[in-house]
């Protein structure tokens, strides 16, 4: 691996996601966004339910990240997380059905456990509709 680039794993319970060599990353953690370039210094952050970009020669890559946790060091980057998923990879029909019903229980829901699992539901609908679109 040459110095001017970053070594990125995205690692799901059942896959790697993505590995390769790229330019840099940005994602958001739970305290804000951030970027990281080659040499960075040593760094770590928990996850939001958002997109992460990757710069790849040049080339845009987007995931939908569903929280998990982002460490770096040394040049090699790790994104661990319950679920991520290629904005190129993503079916926007079913992610749009899925934000339609998540927003259905949210009119309907009950109580405020239903609407806490309907909002997370549409947060995680969300973010795939918008990594999807930014392919």
């Amino acid at each position: 691996m040459s110095e001017k680039k970053i070594h990125l794993k995205v690692i799901t319970p059942e896959k790697i996601v993505f590995e390769d060599d790229v330019d840099s990353i940005t994602a958001k953690g739970i305290k804000g966004s951030f970027g990281i370039l080659p040499n960075h210094v040593p760094f770590m952050s928990a996850l939001a339910v958002d997109t992460a970009k990757v710069v790849k020669n040049g080339e845009e890559i987007f995931f939908s990240i569903i929280g998990g946790a982002f460490q770096f060091k040394k040049n090699e980057a790790i994104i661990l997380t319950e679920v991520a998923e290629l904005g190129t990879d993503i079916d926007t029909a079913r992610a749009e059905l899925a934000k339609e019903r998540a927003e259905a229980k949210i009119a309907s829901a009950e109580t405020q456990r239903d609407i806490k699992l309907a909002n997370a539901a549409l947060a995680r609908a969300m973010v795939r509709l918008k990594a999807a679109s930014k392919r």
